[in-house]
C-alpha cells in the first residue's frame, strides 16, 4: 500500500490532534471512527496485507458460513495515549496467538502474527485522533475473522476474511465499589471439548439470556459453573475471574472450556511479582463464597473488584477498595499501559510504524 494513496496520510498529518469527542462521557458503547483494515484469502492460500478502508458496512454472501453455522472469531485489545503523546498497544502478539488457535480449532487460515500485528498498527494510525486523551479511556480495537464465501453445507469457509475496527471506550461496568455477580447454577457458558477455550463468536450468543435476565434483577454481571460437575467456576460473561485468600491467589485453570486472558495472563505475572502465590486450579462454588475477595480481569473490564457474590439465596459481601488487592494490581497494570512507569516486561508496543504505511 503506497503512502501517496493511503487514507492513513489524511489522519496522520494535518487534522485536528483529536475528534470531536466527549471523553468525560465515554462508557463502552461504540462510536464509529474512520477507518477499518480489511483483508481476504481463499481457502488454501495465505493472508497477504490488506487495505485501510473507510469505515463502514460490509458485503458478504447470505450463505457464508458466519452466517449460516458461526463460523468465526473475534479478538479484543487496546491502544492507549501516554502523557508524552506515544501511542501505546498492550500486548498485541498474544491476541496475534490466541486468534491462531482459535483458526485452528474452527478450520480456518488466520493471519500471521506478523500481519496481525501491523494490521491493529495500521487502524490505530488511521483512526489516531479518536485515540483518548491520557487518563480518559482507551481505543478499543476489534479484529475479526468470519468464514466468508459461498457454502451452504458445514465445511470450512471457502474464503476467509480478516477485519479490524476501533472504537474509544471508558469503563465497561459504571460501579462505585464492585461488581454483584449471580451465579448461574441452570445454564452453561461452555463444556469439555466445545469452543470455550477460544474467542469463537458462539461463545458469546448463548449467554445473552442469562445476563438479561440478571441485569434485569440488578446485577452486574453472570458467574457460570462448569458443565460437568456444576460445582466449579469458570467465567463470566465475558471475563475471567480471581479469588484472593490470605497470600493465594487462585483462578480457574484453562483446560478448554475457560478463555485465556491476556489480562488475565498479565494480572498473574503481576501479583507474583509482588509476593502472592497463583494457583491455576478447580476453584469451587464453596470455596468462592468463603474468599476474602474476588476480582474479574478481561480487556474490557481491565480489573474489577467484585463486592458481592449472590448463590441461590446466599449472598456473600467481598474486601473491596484501597485495602483490596484488586485496585492494587490494577493501578500496576494501568501504569505500565498509560507509560506512567516503565515497561520492564515488554508488554508495550509503540505505534510508529508498519509495513502499510
Amino acid at each position: 500500500m503506497a503512502p501517496s494513496s493511503s487514507p492513513l496520510r489524511s489522519t496522520s498529518e494535518g487534522d485536528e490532534k483529536y475528534a470531536n469527542v466527549k471523553w468525560e462521557e465515554l462508557g463502552f458503547a461504540l462510536t464509529p471512527t474512520d477507518y477499518m483494515y480489511v483483508a481476504k484469502c481463499r481457502r488454501g492460500e495465505s493472508f497477504s496485507q490488506g487495505k485501510i478502508l473507510p469505515y463502514g458496512d460490509i458485503s458478504i454472501s447470505p450463505c457464508s458460513p458466519i452466517l449460516n453455522y458461526g463460523q468465526g472469531l473475534f479478538e479484543g485489545l487496546k491502544a492507549y495515549r501516554t502523557e508524552d503523546d506515544r501511542i501505546m498497544i498492550f500486548r498485541p502478539d498474544q491476541n496475534a496467538l490466541r486468534m491462531q488457535a482459535g483458526a485452528e480449532r474452527l478450520c480456518m487460515t488466520s493471519p500471521s502474527l506478523e500481519l496481525f500485528v501491523d494490521a491493529v498498527k495500521q487502524t490505530v494510525l488511521a483512526n489516531k485522533k479518536w485515540v483518548p486523551p491520557p487518563g480518559k479511556g482507551s481505543l478499543y480495537i476489534r479484529p475479526l475473522l468470519i468464514g466468508s464465501g459461498d457454502t451452504l453445507g458445514v465445511a470450512p469457509a471457502p474464503e476467509n476474511t480478516f477485519l479490524i475496527y476501533a472504537s474509544p471506550v471508558g469503563d465497561y461496568h459504571k460501579v462505585s465499589s464492585g461488581l454483584n455477580l449471580k451465579v448461574d447454577h441452570k445454564h452453561h457458558r461452555a463444556h469439555s471439548g466445545g469452543t470455550g477455550g477460544v474467542k469463537s463468536c458462539t461463545n458469546y450468543s448463548p449467554v445473552v439470556k442469562s445476563l438479561f435476565e440478571a441485569k434485569s434483577s440488578g446485577f452486574s454481571d453472570v458467574l457460570f459453573l462448569d458443565a460437568a460437575t456444576g460445582r466449579n467456576i469458570e467465567e463470566l460473561s465475558a471475563c475471567n475471574i480471581f479469588i484472593v485468600k490470605g497470600n493465594i491467589v487462585s483462578t480457574p485453570p484453562t483446560s478448554g472450556t475457560i478463555l485465556p486472558g491476556v489480562t488475565r495472563k498479565s494480572i498473574s505475572e503481576l501479583a507474583r511479582d509482588i509476593g502472592y502465590q497463583v494457583q491455576e486450579r478447580d476453584v469451587s462454588v464453596d470455596e468462592l463464597l468463603e474468599a476474602e475477595e474476588v476480582f474479574c480481569t478481561g480487556t474490557a473490564v481491565v480489573v474489577t473488584a467484585v463486592e458481592t457474590v449472590t448463590f441461590h439465596d446466599k449472598k456473600v459481601k467481598y474486601r473491596t477498595g484501597e485495602a483490596a488487592l484488586s485496585r492494587k494490581l490494577r493501578s500496576m497494570l494501568t501504569n505500565i499501559q498509560m507509560g506512567i512507569v516503565e515497561d520492564k516486561k515488554g508488554w508495550m508496543v509503540e505505534i510508529d510504524r508498519c509495513q502499510g504505511w
